[in-house]
């Protein structure tokens, strides 16, 4: 990297061009060659996969595809009255005519609606089932919108009505305001830094340049890798905040040289040649962190992996060679329009206040080390009450569509029916159907238990051969609940396998909410792995950089530091639900597992 950087220094018209051809093909190409997002994963080796399994095999479409449930309630009487069915008759007839529309099952005209789960046990509280022809990730975004408009316009002050589903979640889901409020924190943190407006804004602008790209990139990446929906939003959050550190990295160092009396081109050179150097370092050491993901042998963290990759990848490119190429030609206008605070000349290149800060910790080393270390200790201490998971629709704005059809789920049928387990059952032959209705029975008793679907042949819950069936199990807590996890052990451990014993039978739980728990037991068995892998090979690449082993090992142990410190904070605010006002939080509830 340092001949193309200094070359960026010296030539910076040829540079800035050259930059402008990359992304105007870079953008053009991924207009034109965009490929689409897949959310579907698997978990090798876990219940909940053998369970997806089965039901694909002897269900066919039954299991694969997409689905969603349009909830609906008056604010006042039952569902049964003629104003509310009217309604609702012709939101079903709109929702019909959605071209990847397979079915919609009414209360109104389904035979056995109040058994199927259609209308609440008070009355009060409809549901309509809408099953596509393809699965989740192949329904078209246009028609997922259409059917949200067509809720949302059947909603009315005497009607409230919602929508949800794994097929209506990303397209339902409003952008976060958390990277707004960063960006503007780093360009306060700058100003006041710099002094300058220009010098301030040109790290927000290159890491946003560099961002662009990354997420370009990563859209035609989706072409040959499977890259889940909410993928460029992490590899945003990631690019753009290495891109505006990798950027500070190298205008600080720039600045200090012009402020001791070095010529803009010299100066940009020393940067370059210095914190453009850790810059190629760090990044290459995110880069590696992201890539021991690859060590959990999930293709769906696999994506996640690549597409933050290639994000940092570009920021710590354009932070080397458009950065400075721009310096280079800015000169001292780097500097222009200056605050008033910053028109004085200062006695130190890094200001009075951080000079006299940085004089006050080599003094006390050890003292200020210390206090560093238990102030990190203690914002580590929530990590360790952390519980994984994957928020569901009770965390969204009140208001939202998801948000209405996930209350009304859990007002009119029980919390725990925004996420069944699904018991699938293989049996040896036909006349095991009593022996699954025992195991439906038993489940039905435990403990955390809701209710139990029957095992009754005839039904699309049981296949033709009698051989395989599906029994439903609504927990008495939500999908988000800990309760819902230890009854979820507690069904795999204890009751299914006693209930099984001797009778041929073997059961598998599913579900969604089983997918999820499985999900972050992965993550958090591999975890150790993990850390070993990141932090061994990040301590291999800052010993080559600086032929040391005190730094390096020094290195390591603030990153394992600074990552206590974040779960912690992370655990502090999104699950204990302290400060959320201030970071735009709506919902508390388990950490996302892969973060």
């Amino acid at each position: 990297m340092g001949p193309i950087s200094r070359f960026a220094v010296r030539k910076p018209w040829i540079a800035i061009g050259a930059w402008i051809i990359i992304l105007i093909a870079i953008f053009g190409g991924a207009s034109k060659f965009a490929g689409a997002y897949n959310d579907s994963f698997s978990l090798p080796d876990t219940e909940s996969t053998k369970a997806q399994e089965v039901l694909a095999q002897k269900f066919g479409g039954f299991a694969s595809n997409a689905n969603a449930n349009i909830l609906f309630s008056p604010k006042t009487g039952t569902i049964q009255q003629p104003s509310v069915k009217s309604s609702i008759d012709q939101l079903e007839a709109k929702v019909k005519q959605i071209g990847s529309v397979a079915t919609v099952e009414s209360p109104y005209t389904t035979p056995g609606a109040a058994q199927r789960g259609l209308i609440s046990p008070n009355g009060e509280v409809g549901r309509m089932q809408v099953t596509f022809k393809v699965p989740d990730n192949e329904v078209p975004q246009a028609d997922v919108k259409q059917l949200v408009t067509d809720v949302q316009a059947a909603n009315t002050p005497e009607l409230e009505v919602g929508v949800g589903g794994q097929v209506v979640d990303f397209a339902s889901s409003e952008p976060p305001a958390s990277e707004g409020i960063g960006v503007l924190v780093a360009i306060v943190i700058l100003l006041i830094m710099f002094g300058s407006i220009v010098a301030a804004g040109l790290p927000i602008l290159t890491a946003l340049i560099g961002l662009g790209a990354g997420i370009s990139l990563v859209t035609l990446a989706a072409n040959v890798v499977n890259i889940a929906t909410f993928g460029p939003t992490l590899a945003a959050m990631i690019g753009l905040g290495v891109g505006i550190d990798y950027a500070l990295f190298v205008i600080n160092r720039y600045r200090q040289a012009v402020l001791v009396g070095r010529e803009p081109k010299d100066a940009a050179l020393e940067a370059v040649n210095t914190a453009g150097r850790a810059v190629v370092f760090a990044g290459t050491t995110v880069v590696i962190a992201l890539g021991g993901l690859f060590v959990l042998r999930l293709s769906f963290m696999n994506g996640l992996a690549i597409g933050a990759g290639i994000t940092v990848i570009t920021v710590m490119f354009t932070a080397v060679t458009l950065l400075p190429a721009v310096l280079s030609l800015l000169g001292r206008k780097s500097f222009a329009w200056r605050m008033p605070w910053a028109r004085k000349p200062k006695a130190t290149p890094e200001g009075k206040g951080f000079a006299k800060y940085g004089a006050t910790l080599q003094k006390r080393p050890w003292l200020f080390g210390s206090l560093a270390l238990l102030f990190m200790i203690v914002l580590a201490i929530p990590m360790f009450s952390m519980r994984s998971g994957f928020p569901d629709a009770g965390g969204r704005p009140e208001g939202n569509t998801t948000r209405i059809a996930y209350d009304l789920t859990t007002e009119g049928f029980g919390a725990g029916a925004n996420g069944p387990f699904l018991v699938v059952v293989e049996m040896p032959s036909a006349a095991s159907v009593p022996a699954a209705n025992a195991l439906s029975q038993q489940l039905a008793k435990t403990p955390g238990v809701a209710t139990a679907s029957p095992v009754i042949p005839g039904t699309p819950a049981v296949t033709p051969d009698g051989t395989t069936a599906i029994i439903q199990v609504q927990p008495t807590t939500g999908p988000q609940d800990q309760a819902t996890s230890d009854l979820l052990e507690n069904l795999r451990t204890n009751v299914i396998p006693a209930a099984t014993a001797g009778t041929g039978l073997t059961a598998y739980v599913g579900g969604s909410t089983a997918v999820v728990d499985d999900f972050s037991q992965v993550l958090s068995d591999a975890l150790p792995l993990f850390l070993a892998v990141v932090v061994g090979l990040g301590f291999l690449v800052l010993v080559l950089l600086f032929r040391s082993l005190v730094i390096p090992l020094t290195a390591a142990v603030t990153a394992l530091l600074s990552f206590g410190a974040a779960l912690g904070i992370t655990v502090f605010v999104f699950q204990w639900g302290y400060l959320t006002d201030i970071f735009g939080v709506t919902g508390t509830g388990p950490i996302l597992p892969f973060l």
